[in-house]
């Protein structure tokens, strides 16, 4: 499997490349829109282009959560013996609603909902590291043709981005909604320095703002790479145990995936809480500290 691409042989370093390569969709240079056949491809593609295989992973894992969730919702009975199914479905909306209720202290049917479906669907994204590297792509490409087609979707910064902007545009709205134009100015304004003298405040005024919008601008930043590089990394390392000889990768690729076991599910654990604390500061007033 690692010596082989397109039917011919291909170095190391043309085998890593080759697995850290996603199946991009783009326009191409002369102007026709297409899939990328080199990384090369892909990067003239720019801004505008789309990676197939990062999309498909993940909403098809999205609608695997909708629907495990949904066959444990409609086996519910009253009075009844749970099954297995809705055992764990209950552990898992329980464990998460005690999570918001330590970690939430404002008033929203969104939060609950919106933490679990981050800890399940990044578990879940997470969870296909575990899938032996060469397996699924190699699939793909002998019986539909597809040269790349990578199958962890929170390698793929495009996506680990995507979930933290939309976080940060869910912390944006409701620090308008709770506190009030005015309310979030004097938040990015008037803190982490303050004064009584109103020459003192206007004066700190832009330092206080410079400090808060870095802050504030980093959240999704970290949050969205915090993710990716632990994942990237991850199946960096399974790709690097795949080239070396076949008698030592059982060695190597077993303890690493055990291991890998808790990254998988502390990554999605700590991108649930950050999501439940950054929540919890956009409905904070000044009143509440």
């Amino acid at each position: 499997m690692a010596s082989e691409s397109n039917g011919g042989v291909i170095d190391a370093t043309g085998y890593i490349k080759h697995h850290l390569q996603n199946l991009t969709y783009g326009q191409h240079p002369d102007g026709h829109w297409g899939i990328a056949h080199s990384a090369e491809e892909a990067s003239a593609m720019g801004f505008w282009s789309i990676n197939l295989d990062s999309m498909f992973w993940s909403i098809l894992l999205g609608c695997i959560f909708c629907l495990i969730f949904w066959l444990a919702a409609r086996k519910v009975t009253v009075g009844g013996v749970p099954g297995p199914l809705q055992n764990f479905c209950e552990s898992m909306v329980e464990g998460v609603d005690n999570i918001v209720k330590e970690s939430f202290h404002g008033k929203s049917d969104l939060i609950g909902p919106l933490a679990l479906t981050i800890a399940v669907w990044v578990f879940l994204m997470n969870l296909m590291d575990l899938v032996p590297i060469d397996f699924i792509p190699e699939f793909a490409k002998r019986v539909f043709g597809i040269e790349y087609f990578k199958v962890v979707p929170s390698t793929d910064v495009n996506v680990t981005m995507a979930m933290s902007l939309s976080v940060f545009a869910l912390m944006i709205y409701y620090s308008f909604k709770i506190k009030g134009a005015k309310g979030f100015a004097a938040e990015l304004t008037m803190h982490p320095f303050s004064a009584d003298n109103k020459v003192v405040q206007i004066i700190l005024m832009p330092i206080n703002f410079f400090l808060e919008i870095v802050s504030l601008i980093s959240k999704p930043i970290s949050l969205g790479l915090r993710l990716f590089g632990n994942l990237y990394a991850g199946e960096l390392i399974f790709i690097l145990i795949a080239l070396l000889p076949a008698f030592a990768q059982p060695l190597l690729s077993v303890p690493w995936a055990i291991f890998h076991i808790l990254v998988i599910v502390l990554q999605a654990f700590i991108f649930m809480m950050l999501t439940i604390v950054y929540m919890n500061m956009a409905f904070e007033t000044h009143d509440d500290h």
